[in-house]
């Protein structure tokens, strides 16, 4: 059993190490950007102040964000474009309160004479996708800016990314993602720090060696034209930004990418909103996944670039495989003994070690001193090892599922102190203490064996486990008692609304009266 195990355990390591290699492969690929160069492009995007400038249209897609609509739309109005070539589109779906606070600083713009309009659909259909079409619809813009709620854009913005379209043949430039609220914790520095990555490093390699790369559904600003020809926005997977973009690059559109230009966001205040932003982001690249890969391995495009688009679409394998992996281990410890030393090692470098590489350049390129990366990239890779029970899930749904439900991520914003957005429960509460139990047992046994050598790599897992478990766990226990103690007043409310509705008489109809 040991040895079949073992077998099993190899085989898992080994498509690990070889996604790591990927990782490693970005780090020998990356070169940082330089002040010359963001210095060269300020000096762009006064020049094309200067000339005639493009119409843009700005689409802010809200559904429920009381505690940062106002943000968001005060923060598009501060953007440094001509107005006579400016116009807003708030496409607000929302069912609660935010409609109120969505009108009145959209009336309060308007009566400063900047063009903003607000539109509202009778149903959601096509969730975001579905929103940002409809705008697009009526959009007077041959160019549109996309920011999500959670966003605060500076307001040279449009500037910075304007100087990208003197190319015809781009569609679309992306910025990078900033963190308002990176210091807040251990939890939130190690999103930042994943984040980064795929910011710093993936982003960054990919454009500059002329692969396929996507938008990120925010802080990007699109040619309109090259949505309508790559097939406009579609609902059929979770991730319409990312799907969007293959179909685009696939019709022979080029992206730019300017990590010079930082769109400030909020990063997911507690683990149970982060674990409903993950799922859906890594459901929906397996759905894009599922849709395109066929399309893109038969298009007339290099080999390179289908090579790339495949690690990427599949990245998210990697969460199923290490749950397997370390499902594995403690029955593979008798056999594992055998391995020589060196394969270990070697196993460890190409599938641990790779990554920890991987996350400590893109900080170095971020400007993280070397002691925010000894303690953010180590609190990142157990976060991302914690989150693979939740993500194996979501990849399953992904390859086998349907389309699903798009689940917006609840914001903080003003709320710190206040009434805010309660995130979505999904799955078992805590369940990731059950695998900590299992790495524990590992861990155990390896010491047993002195297996010295495998002790690191499961304490990490451990670590990220137990980590993911206790934070899901105390999260939904605040909920619950927020919950309780919310209860009492509910009740009062309710029953006073019933007691107004019983004392005020029902009007009578002109029978009645009569």
């Amino acid at each position: 059993m040991s040895e079949a195990t073992f077998v099993v355990y190899l085989v898992l390591l080994g498509v690990l190490a070889v996604y790591g290699l990927h990782r490693l492969w970005f780090v020998f690929r990356f070169r940082a950007w330089t002040s010359a160069s963001a210095a060269a492009q300020s000096d762009a995007a006064d020049a094309t102040a200067a000339a005639d400038a493009p119409y843009v249209t700005v689409q802010l897609p809200i559904y429920n964000e009381r505690t940062v609509a106002a943000r968001l739309i005060r923060s598009a109005a501060r953007l440094d474009h001509p107005r006579e070539r400016f116009e807003i589109q708030v496409l607000d779906d929302s069912t609660d309160e935010t409609r109120a606070i969505v009108d009145r600083e959209v009336a309060a713009l308007v009566a400063q004479g900047i063009d903003a309009k607000v539109l509202r659909r009778d149903d959601r259909t096509g969730f975001k996708a579905g929103a940002l079409a409809a705008g697009l619809a009526s959009a007077r813009g041959e160019l549109v800016a996309i920011f999500d709620a959670d966003f605060v854009p500076e307001p040279d913005f449009l500037r910075r990314l304007l100087p990208c379209f003197a190319d015809p043949r781009v569609a679309m430039a992306q910025a990078r993602w900033g963190h308002e609220n990176r210091c807040d914790g251990m939890f939130t520095r190690a999103q930042a720090t994943l984040l980064d990555g795929h910011f710093a490093l993936e982003h960054r390699v990919r454009h500059t060696q002329g692969l396929y790369f996507n938008f990120n559904g925010t802080a990007g600003l699109w040619r309109k034209s090259a949505i309508a020809d790559a097939g406009g926005w579609q609902h059929d997977t979770l991730t319409e930004d990312l799907d969007l973009s293959y179909r685009a690059q696939l019709a022979g559109w080029r992206f730019d990418y300017r990590p010079e230009v930082v769109a400030p966001a909020e990063l997911p205040p507690d683990i149970l909103a982060f674990k409903s932003q993950q799922h859906r982001w890594a459901k929906g690249s397996v759905q894009v996944a599922r849709k395109l890969l066929v399309e893109i391995w038969r298009a007339p495009v290099p080999l390179r670039n289908k090579l790339e688009a495949t690690a990427h679409l599949t990245g998210n394998i990697g969460y199923p495989l290490v749950l397997a992996l370390v499902l594995c281990v403690p029955l593979a410890l008798p056999a594992i003994e055998a391995l020589p030393w060196w394969a270990h090692a070697a196993m460890f470098c190409a599938s641990t070690l790779s990554v920890a590489v991987f996350y400590a350049v893109g900080q170095r390129a971020v400007g993280r001193t070397v002691l925010e990366r000894v303690l953010d990239v180590p609190s990142a890779i157990a976060l991302g090892i914690g989150m693979s029970v939740a993500q194996t899930l979501a990849v399953f749904e992904g390859w086998f599922g349907g389309t699903g439900t798009f689940v917006r991520t609840p914001k903080r914003g003003n709320a710190r102190g206040g009434r805010g957005y309660r995130s979505m429960l999904k799955g078992l509460p805590g369940i990731e203490l059950v695998v900590a139990a299992w790495v524990a047992f590992a861990l155990w046994r390896a010491t047993g064996e002195r297996l010295w050598g495998t002790l690191p790599f499961l304490a990490l897992f451990f670590w990220g486990f137990a980590w993911v478990g206790v934070l899901s766990l105390r999260e939904v226990l605040r909920v619950q008692l927020s919950r309780l103690r919310a209860a009492p007043a509910e009740f009062a409310a309710a029953a006073e609304r019933a007691a107004a509705s019983e004392l005020t008489p029902e009007p009578r109809t002109d029978a009645a009266a009569s």
